[in-house]
């Protein structure tokens, strides 16, 4: 009968997943018990890589050797010099691994997060470089990123959710929610023309569907892009304010 066994990426990882299945303490390895589990993979074991096959090897003497010297009896233990634990030099190996191995999974994880953003340095659109006073960039975004704002986006729709009837939700008809992105810009830029300084989380909190707060972030953004609001925020978890830049 052909066994599949798992794949490991060397020695000190087999090692580490022997210590977690048996559920041992990492500083006070049951060696004979391991050494015996490792064997037993090892004999199982039909790799054509001899440089991989070494390795395993090569552990597998350093096993041994451990475990002989743990079997050995207690007179003789007695007259040798007093030594440090024959595993302490593996353990210290294994929990190095454990620390590579673990940054190295942080590091695939940013990776894979990095994959999914879209970095795009900083321009002026055209359509604000015609106006006579020109848009000072550092000054117009200051500290805040799209993050903070995506943080706000995120809260407001949770809280339209919770807004819902849970019955109504489930049973109730389902209705298209016509939004246009041309009437909420013009009721933003009307918004942000009669009021000179208002909060981003309130003008997203006065909509009363999900579209709507959508509809709404996109167009304080398109703002942002314009240069026609400039957004500021004090301290890291306070309110984000806007500034309106329209001339009333």
């Amino acid at each position: 009968m052909n066994v599949k066994l798992q794949v490991f990426e060397g020695p000190l990882d087999l090692l580490l997943h022997l210590i977690d299945k048996n559920k041992v303490d990492i500083y006070d390895i049951p060696i004979v018990e391991i050494t015996d589990q490792y064997m037993d993979y090892i004999r199982q074991m039909d790799n054509e890589d001899l440089d991989v096959m070494s390795e395993f090897l090569l552990m597998a003497t350093t096993l041994l050797d451990i475990k002989s010297r743990m079997l050995l009896p207690q007179e003789q233990k007695e007259e040798e010099e007093e030594e440090e634990d024959p595993r302490a030099e593996l353990v210290q190996q294994l929990l190095e691994y454990k620390m590579y191995k673990t940054i190295s999974y942080e590091l695939r994880d940013r990776q894979m997060d990095a994959s999914q953003v879209f970095y795009k340095e900083p321009t002026i659109p055209d359509e604000v470089l015609k106006y006579e006073q020109p848009v000072d960039l550092e000054e117009l975004m200051s500290d805040l990123t799209l993050n903070k704002l995506n943080d706000i986006f995120q809260q407001v729709l949770k809280r339209q959710d919770s807004r819902r009837d849970p019955i109504r939700s489930s049973f109730g008809k389902i209705k298209k929610e016509e939004v246009s992105l041309e009437q909420k810009m013009e009721w933003t830029i009307a918004f942000a023309k009669c009021h000179n300084t208002f909060s981003f989380r309130h003008l997203l909190e006065a909509a009363h569907t999900k579209t709507e707060v959508i509809v709404t972030f996109l167009c304080i953004l398109e703002m942002m892009k314009a240069g026609q609001i400039m957004i500021t925020q004090e301290d890291t978890f306070t309110d984000i304010k806007i500034e309106s830049r329209i001339a009333a």
